[in-house]
Parts: C-alpha cells; structure tokens; sequence
C-alpha cells in the first residue's frame, strides 16, 4: 500500500520550484491546488489552503529512499539547507536531510 501525504504550504509556485530542482522529482503545475511533487517511489501533495487553521507543521521527519545516497548528497548539499549531512547512523541507515521551503525536514536514506 503506497502512502501519500497533503500538507500545507507557503506558496505552491516556491514549493513548486524547491521539489522541481530536486534530481529525480517531478511536479505538477503550480497552478493547481493540491500540488503534487512526485519522485523516489513517493508522492507528497502541498495545499496552500488553510484546512488546518494553522501554518505549516509537522513534528517529524520526511524519510525518502532512494538507490545512491551518496550520489544525491553530491547533487542537493550545496544548494540546499542541510539538517543533518551524509552520515551512517547508529540504528543502521546512511542518510542526510535537508530543510524544504516551509521548514519540513526530508531525509534521503540508502534504499535497503
């Protein structure tokens, strides 16, 4: 069963343009509402709606896994900001993340 996820935004056109510069995402155009970043197996869908009553949150970590890590830290470490850099960690994984335009942390980890 795959697992989509609609979260809020700040601007779909900035959301558009930060997932579209990403290596291996595609993106729906930014004129529709809910826009739909997909890439890696996985579909995010941003609404600039306010369904919640509140700005953008999550309380958690965004993990996407892809096939070369290492590969994707040398395309995205410098034009991104980084949460956490390329590194093994301690529960068995090889990950870095990045923070998005709305302040979402999304890790990218070695797919098993």
């Amino acid at each position: 069963m795959a697992l989509s996820l609609l979260l809020r935004c700040n601007s779909l056109p900035e959301t558009g343009a930060f997932y579209a510069s990403l290596p291996g995402f595609s993106v729906s155009p930014v004129d529709r509402d809910p826009l739909v970043v997909e890439g890696h197996g996985c579909a995010l869908l941003f609404t600039g709606t306010d369904l919640w009553k509140m700005p953008p949150a999550f309380s958690g970590t965004l993990y996407i896994a892809v096939a070369d890590v290492d590969a994707l830290w040398e395309q995205v470490r410098d034009g991104a900001t980084v949460a956490w850099p390329l590194q093994d960690m301690p529960y068995g994984t090889r990950e870095f993340a990045i923070n998005d335009c709305n302040g979402y942390y999304v890790a990218f980890r070695q797919q098993d």
